[in-house]
């Protein structure tokens, strides 16, 4: 990304950003809660625009909650999120851990390593969802 790691990493504890770039095309972005701490809360729901998509949670909602694990200013942001939702096929707690450094351009360069992906959850479209969302941070962080 050509953007200094500070504004990278504000954009992953804003709740605006988030709920502007945290969300793959297609759907709309609610965010709930979001306390960016060690220990702080998040909750946030993503709905479909098409009204044939399925959600996890509702008809066509996904809701996710979760907590920070770890922060370590411009540098890393962990959390661990799960779906709120009936099916054992999505249940389970997942980590999502992004790490910044300093790229050679002088920009950001991002790694985001999601573990404990539940069963019915396509890899394909987890990697896919979040390509187009971190593609929105790219633009957004860019822009200033």
């Amino acid at each position: 990304m050509k953007a200094p790691r500070a504004r990278v990493y504000r954009a992953l504890l804003d709740a605006r950003a988030i709920a502007a770039w945290r969300v793959p095309t297609g759907m709309t972005s609610h965010v709930h809660v979001f306390e960016p701490h060690e220990g702080g809360s998040i909750r946030v729901s993503l709905t479909y625009d098409a009204p044939t998509a399925m959600g996890k949670t509702t008809a066509h909602t996904d809701t996710y909650h979760g907590h920070f694990v770890k922060l370590v200013p411009d540098t890393q942001v962990v959390e661990a999120v799960e779906f709120e939702t009936e099916d054992p096929a999505l249940r389970g707690e997942m980590t999502l851990t992004i790490t910044l450094a300093d790229a050679d351009d002088g920009g950001t360069e991002l790694l985001a390593v999601h573990e404990g992906l539940p069963s019915g959850v396509p890899a394909a479209d987890n990697e896919l969802g979040w390509r187009l969302s971190l593609e929105k941070l790219a633009a957004l962080v860019e822009a200033g």
